[in-house]
Parts: structure tokens; sequence; C-alpha cells
């Protein structure tokens, strides 16, 4: 069974800086896309970013130009740079992980980002 586990979650100033990550563990099929979604409290989970195997990357365009994703394909971990955080930001972060052929969908159990006004 795969397991995602995440860090690096906090409180942060308006205007600061966070760094996200994501460890997947078990049996990881390729191709698969890796991602961090997110949940404001009373709204749904929506889309941050997302990266595939061969490294291209989809944002929300809320956090475009600021908010940056990565991964390592040797180590089954992506990474989540945000900068110029804003207090809509403010949400539990969630990391995904999608077996493209298998349509299997995978979730970390979420870190809590908080930027204060």
């Amino acid at each position: 069974q795969v397991q995602l586990v995440e860090s690096g979650g906090g409180l942060v100033q308006n205007g600061g800086s966070l760094r996200l990550s994501c460890a997947a563990s078990g049996t990881i099929f390729s191709p698969n896309v890796m991602g961090w979604y997110r949940q404001a409290p009373g709204k749904g989970r929506e889309l941050v970013a997302t990266i595939t195997n061969d490294g291209s990357t989809n944002y929300a365009d809320s956090v475009k130009g600021r908010f940056t994703i990565s991964r390592d394909n040797a180590k089954n971990t992506v990474d989540l740079q945000m900068n110029m955080l804003k207090p809509d930001d403010t949400a539990a972060y969630f990391c995904n992980l999608l077996f493209v052929y298998q349509l299997n969908h995978f979730w970390g159990q979420g870190t809590q980002v908080t930027v204060s006004s």
C-alpha cells in the first residue's frame, strides 16, 4: 500500500515563505503525477499544483508566480515552495499521488498552513 507523509506546514506572516515536503512509500507505479491540493474551512478541496514524472507542471492561477512545485523521482518526494504567502492561502494542504494507468489516487494526512495578516 502507498503512504504519503507531509511535513513543513506552520504559521507565517503575510508575505512570508514556507516549504512543504511529501514523501511517498510503497509500490510506486509510473507514469504518475504528484501534487498538492488545499482545503480551507468551509470550502472544497482545490488543486494547488501538480508535476508529472517528466517534470511538466500545472498551477492554479491563484498561486502562479508565487509557488513552485518540484520532485525527486529517485526518492519519490515532492516539494512545494510557497513565497509571498497571503492570508487567503490559509488552508490544510494535502499531498496527492495519482497512478496514471491504474487511476489510483492516494492522499497524505494533510498539513496546516496559516498565514496571519
